[in-house]
């Protein structure tokens, strides 16, 4: 490929773009003669000398405080300047053509794309350009996921300057699963900092908000660095006229000093793209966790849990006490209506009496049952042990009654993780740390809720957001139990 204008090298070879105006300038002034000397001491120069923050500051504006307009779209390149990087190099090269690049059967495809390029430097302080920033994280992202055995696509690979249609267009064009944009943000406030991720409120809005959230989720894992606010908005030219799920990341604040130096350091840079590639892993590859909920139901905090679930159509599981279904029976009716599974807990919750032996056991088993069907219609397959099945209540009896349930064709579920809200006095904060801590990122998750507690009910919004890498799915006698 034919180079013109200033070259700059960096990590990842060559960057071949326009000349910008300053070397324009400079070239009219001494003449052909002294031409490639004074390329080549700008190119040294403009290493050092702070270019001016406001030129070309962004193709779309954005700010800290999550206002976004889009700016006019200029002429760009022709379309056959229009370059992705194959899917076997693991830095950026030659490229082929757009219209030649075509998704393939059964392959996943994830298209990048550095921001800015060429002429727009995007946001530049103290000779830092976003431009260059931004090609160097998408490079490494690259390299993580190619590891990974995805198939590539990068809008540019080096200095070129591409219109907002041209991005949208390489990675609708190639059939792509993700659009992954990345850049640099700017504020008025010096000490602005952290990871934004921007997602379209037009283009599949909760598969971009679910990859917004799992990509931030990661890279502030892998980073250390503050997590911002997900920004929803419908005016971002990129992420908006893509057609699959997409979301535009704003990696670090180039304003703020400190950050500014370790978005330079290439250490650093290797991590956001380790935490970025991780969290496209974990997007296409969602782990699964089964939300249960003991003890209810009660009126008023399973009111607030059905409401919080259905609004974000997840699935759960409830299992039951009999004593509080013929209490409240509409809204055991409303835990099967909505499509939540329904199992057996007990009838009174009394450990003394319900462990005292195997009939006893039993008898309070058959009374919970005879409740719920009483209430629901249903005749749950499916049960859990009050306090699980093995607790310091019945460990005289819990092989005996484990294996009559068993023989009975009762499937029994205990649970590896928790949010531990059934001791006295929890707090929201507690809850969620806890069900994180002891999730320690399995890819199967049973997760123990009690749906009669206040707290849980009042913070299972933030909850959930915890875990946007996993599917939630309720129980079924078809699932696989987990057993102490």
């Amino acid at each position: 490929m034919q180079k013109s204008g200033l070259y700059l090298w960096g990590p990842y070879g060559d960057y071949a773009g326009k000349s910008s105006d300053y070397v324009k300038w400079r070239e009219k002034s001494i003449g052909r003669t002294g031409k490639n000397i004074m390329i080549f001491l700008l190119a040294v120069v403009m290493t050092v000398v702070s270019v001016n923050p406001m030129a070309k500051y962004r193709s779309q504006i954005k700010t800290a405080s999550g206002q976004a307009s889009q700016a006019a779209i200029g002429e760009g390149v022709a379309k056959e300047q229009l370059f992705l990087v194959p899917d076997n190099r693991q830095e950026p090269l030659s490229g082929i053509p757009v219209g030649d690049l075509k998704k393939e059967p059964g392959e996943t495809l994830i298209v990048l794309d550095p921001g800015h390029g060429g002429e727009d430097e995007g946001c530049s302080r103290n000779g830092v350009q976003e431009k260059e920033i931004n090609l160097h994280i998408v490079c490494q992202i690259q390299k993580e996921l190619l590891e990974m055995g995805y198939r590539v696509r990068l809008t540019r690979n080096g200095d070129q300057e591409l219109t907002l249609e041209e991005r949208a267009k390489a990675a609708n064009e190639t059939g792509a699963d993700l659009y992954i944009s990345i850049h640099q943000n700017a504020s008025e406030e010096a000490d602005a900092e952290g990871i934004e991720v921007w997602y379209s409120s037009q283009n599949q809005r909760e598969e971009s908000q679910r990859l917004s959230r799992i990509i931030q989720k990661y890279a502030v894992r892998s980073t250390g660095a503050v997590s911002r606010e997900l920004v929803e908005n419908e005016e971002l030219y990129v992420i908006r006229e893509c057609t699959m799920p997409s979301c535009l990341i704003e990696t670090g604040f180039l304003t703020n000093k400190a950050e500014r130096k370790k978005l330079e350091s290439p250490e650093y840079q290797e991590q956001l793209a380790k935490g970025i590639a991780e969290g496209i892993d974990a997007y296409l590859h969602p782990k699964t966790m089964y939300l249960t909920f003991d003890d209810g139901p009660s009126e008023e905090n399973t009111a607030r849990v059905l409401d919080i679930l259905k609004a974000r159509n997840i699935k759960a599981t409830f299992f039951l006490v009999g004593e509080n279904v013929e209490k409240h029976p509409e809204m055991a009716r409303r835990i099967l209506q909505e499509g939540h599974t329904i199992g057996i807990h007990c009838y009174s919750h009394d450990y003394k009496a319900l462990y005292a032996s195997v009939d006893s056991y039993l008898a309070d088993f058959e009374k919970a049952q005879e409740a719920i069907k009483a209430a629901t219609g249903t005749e749950a397959k499916i049960f859990r042990f009050p306090g699980g099945s093995i607790n310091a209540h019945n460990k005289k009896v819990c092989q005996q009654i484990a294996q009559e349930m068993t023989d009975r064709g009762y499937i029994y579920y205990d649970w590896n993780a928790s949010l531990e809200d059934a001791v006295s006095s929890p707090k929201a904060e507690t809850l969620i740390q806890n069900a994180v801590t002891s999730t320690l990122d399995r890819k199967k998750v049973i997760m123990l809720a009690h749906d009669v507690i206040t707290e849980t009910s009042q913070c299972l919004e933030t909850l959930l957001d915890q875990f946007p890498e996993y599917q939630m799915e309720p129980l079924s006698p078809q699932t696989p139990p987990i057993q102490f």
